[in-house]
């Protein structure tokens, strides 16, 4: 079949994606990445290149171009579900740790079951990271990288994994799993991480202690910041059964759960933060995690959100997943620390003949 571009499209390497030099291409996909939309994304290029450009246009150009990289992430996970896994970096880190979570975007459509416009996209970091010496040098984070879907948990499983081989899963000489233990988060780090390590990041675990003290003395109490920094130290310490069993014995004065007691109240707060310590406690030894100078915060992923959020999470953006899929493509790209960005750039085929 003969080609269905014109000559000079080879000629000139303009992508197959948009009528752009590769070098514009790249412009016009780190405007989009980068900025907070897609207006300040065409407004950005208006100034440097002297020409007025469509916003509509400018989005269709970043959607196919974005489309690009979705696909080459599908056809990695593929191989990789095939055997070929991704090559290795070129040193063994000494600390790999992937963390996970979840954003918040608004749809045009709403969501079937919760009648919401608002729906998750799920972000994953994977860090480098020099350890600490478990006294007074803490560990330092070297280089992250990301990646986010709005797809479902399975297939947002598989690319963590991808993006931890992609790290040195296989080299690392520790892998640690760091996360706040979220509905989606266990099953995804059972089913993908199975052998590594598993923590739960200490300011979530804070936060159930100081519900569960809200809910043992009432919310106003002026006992909770006594109750609470108790539960702490017990926790701080590794005394987690301790903790379990603290909290069950309030759990049995209130009484057993009522099916019509609402989520706030103590009899469920405290039953559910039973089941949440018991179910985790072997994610929970930090005072060896500490002696060992790993990381026990989500801090890295919870800042990744926060990134992902600054460009999909306007209060007058409204996605359609399949425009909001290439984007958060192209925004990982640009926010990994490995030079992912230019070496795609400089990488990919810049035009590509239809046979």
């Amino acid at each position: 079949m003969a080609a269905l571009f014109p000559p000079q499209n080879r000629d000139w390497a303009l992508p197959v994606e948009a009528p752009l030099t590769p070098r514009a291409a790249e412009r016009l996909c780190r405007e989009s990445a980068a900025q907070s939309s897609f207006a300040h994304a065409a407004r950005a290029m208006e100034i440097d290149w002297g020409v007025a450009l469509d916003v509509r246009q400018v989005q269709r150009w970043a959607d196919a171009l974005g489309h690009a990289v979705v696909a080459g992430q599908d056809g990695e996970v593929l191989a990789m579900e095939q055997g070929r896994h991704p090559p290795a970096p070129g040193n063994d880190p000494p600390l790999l740790v992937i963390e996970v979570d979840g954003g918040r975007v608004q749809t045009r459509e709403k969501d079937p079951q919760t009648q919401s416009h608002w729906r998750e996209d799920k972000v994953c970091t994977v860090s480098t990271y020099q350890p600490g010496d478990g006294k007074d040098r803490p560990p330092t984070p070297l280089v992250t990288t990301h990646v986010a879907t709005m797809r479902p948990c399975e297939p947002f499983g598989r690319l963590c994994r991808l993006e931890a081989e992609r790290r040195g899963l296989r080299q690392a000489d520790q892998v640690l799993a760091l996360a706040d233990g979220g509905n989606f988060i266990d099953p995804l780090l059972e089913r993908e991480f199975r052998s590594m390590v598993r923590i739960i990041d200490w300011r979530h675990a804070q936060e159930h202690l100081w519900d569960c003290a809200r809910a043992i003395h009432g919310a106003e109490s002026l006992l909770v910041p006594r109750a609470a920094k108790h539960l702490e130290t017990l926790l701080w310490n590794g005394k987690v059964k301790k903790v379990i069993a603290t909290l069950a014995d309030y759990a049995r004065q209130l009484g057993q759960v009522a099916q019509e007691d609402p989520p706030s109240h103590p009899r469920r707060v405290l039953h559910q933060n039973v089941g949440y310590f018991t179910k985790h406690q072997n994610h929970m030894n930090y005072p060896e995690y500490r002696r060992r100078g790993w990381p026990i915060g989500s801090g890295v992923v919870e800042s990744g959100v926060k990134q992902f959020n600054k460009r999909v999470k306007g209060s007058d953006q409204f996605w359609n997943q399949s425009t909001l899929e290439p984007i958060l493509a192209l925004r990982g790209l640009w926010l990994s620390q490995d030079q992912r960005w230019d070496k795609y750039w400089s990488g990919r085929t810049a035009y590509q003949v239809a046979a």
